[in-house]
């Protein structure tokens, strides 16, 4: 299972760690992760040796964030080969770890069958091979992927809000820790920072996790740009006194008619766009499009325990080796709580999808569909193209 090995006091000035990556020492390949859960106090990694330990890490949002999922599935598959485990049950395992982040699946499924391609030579050692060069693939191209959507969402921000100086408020975690690259929306604002265009970036906490607060918050304070986090609820205030131009989020699924899941949370800064003439950009690789779920309504939306909201359970505050699940009450004993992972956006409540092969605007089943059909990405999935859970 997976071992814990703590690297550095974070900071501006401490290592920087990649979120994830293939290893082999001596007694065997192993997936070593950075602990999501432990940013931003300390950087802390996961050595996973076996498929258990990384889908506990998954669960437990050590490691996160849809187009980083997609790679994580991919290399536990490959991981699940080259140690000799049981390969269908990985596959099996792996997908259905969390049910809402297409992209999960997707990673999955394609480097079960670059193995299932390779292992019809009865050679499980080629086989091994494939899958792990399909896991690499699929880490490549998603950084390329981060690369171009920067550059698009760029180009988008200049012709909504021209003259630079963007206050931009976003959700949730979106960056580098979250990518083969630098990310997703959080990726776009970077590009505005280094351009000279932003001007501040409107941090959400992300409750009940803060995953803005710890995670989008530490990274930008290591990119040196201007940033404020603020509780969810204090996104309307600051609508209201005119002070966010633009709304950037991910997405962990976008369905065919352009309806997105994302961080619960984004579904009400949509509407307080919307209200108050804001742009509304979804910032996602085409992986993260599944268009065989119709609409919003066929979104599997993946509700986590109440104890995410009754308690506050960070780690880094209980030290190493705490028990997951046991932290500090913050409602009455028995107290009941509705968590569920992701909301759903509707379309029309969005003005814009970045992807790496371009931009729908607006977000039409049609234009989506094409967008992806001219994306590289579509020539490397099996089947009938997007992957379904």
């Amino acid at each position: 299972m997976g071992d814990q090995y703590e690297v550095s006091e974070a900071g501006a000035g401490a290592l920087t760690i990649p979120s994830l990556r293939w290893e082999e020492p001596p007694e065997g390949p192993v997936v070593v992760l950075l602990d999501q859960t432990r940013l931003p106090a300390e950087e802390v990694e996961l050595v996973c040796t076996d498929v258990p330990a990384l889908v506990q890490a998954i669960r437990t949002l050590a490691v996160r964030g849809a187009p980083l999922l997609g790679i994580a599935g991919a290399y536990g598959v490959a991981l699940a080969a080259a140690r000799g485990f049981d390969v269908e049950e990985a596959v099996e395992t792996l997908a259905q770890a969390r049910p809402t982040a297409v992209n999960l699946g997707y990673g999955v499924r394609r480097a079960a069958a670059a193995y299932r391609a390779a292992f019809g030579e009865d050679d499980a050692q080629a086989a091994a091979a494939a899958a792990l060069a399909e896991a690499r693939a699929v880490h490549a191209e998603d950084a390329e992927a981060s690369a171009r959507m920067a550059e698009h969402g760029l180009a988008l921000l200049g012709e909504l809000l021209p003259g630079g100086g963007h206050r931009i408020l976003t959700h949730c975690n979106t960056g580098a820790l979250v990518s083969g690259g630098e990310g997703t929306a959080l990726a776009v604002a970077l590009a505005a920072h280094r351009a000279g265009e932003l001007r501040r970036l409107w941090v959400d906490e992300t409750r009940p996790l803060l995953q803005g607060a710890r995670l989008t918050a530490y990274e930008a304070a290591r990119a040196g740009m201007a940033y404020t986090v603020l509780s969810d609820g204090a996104a309307g205030s600051l609508f209201a006194g005119g002070e966010v131009d633009a709304v950037l989020i991910g997405a962990d699924r976008i369905a065919a008619d352009g309806s997105v899941a994302n961080k619960v949370g984004s579904y009400p800064l949509a509407v307080l766009a919307r209200y108050h003439h804001v742009p509304f950009v979804v910032v996602a690789p085409t992986s993260t499009v599944d268009l065989e779920t119709e609409e919003g309504a066929d979104i599997e939306v993946e509700q986590r325990s109440g104890r995410e909201v009754t308690e506050f359970s960070l780690p880094f505050v209980q030290g190493p080796g705490a028990e997951a699940g046991t932290g500090i009450p913050v409602a009455p004993l028995g107290a009941q709580a509705y968590n569920p992972a992701f909301d759903v956006t509707p379309p029309e409540l969005v003005t814009a999808i970045v992807t790496e092969a371009g931009v729908v605007s607006p977000v039409t089943r049609d234009g989506l569909a094409e967008v992806c059909s001219t994306s590289r990405w579509s020539k490397s999935r099996s089947g009938n193209g997007m992957m379904a859970e």
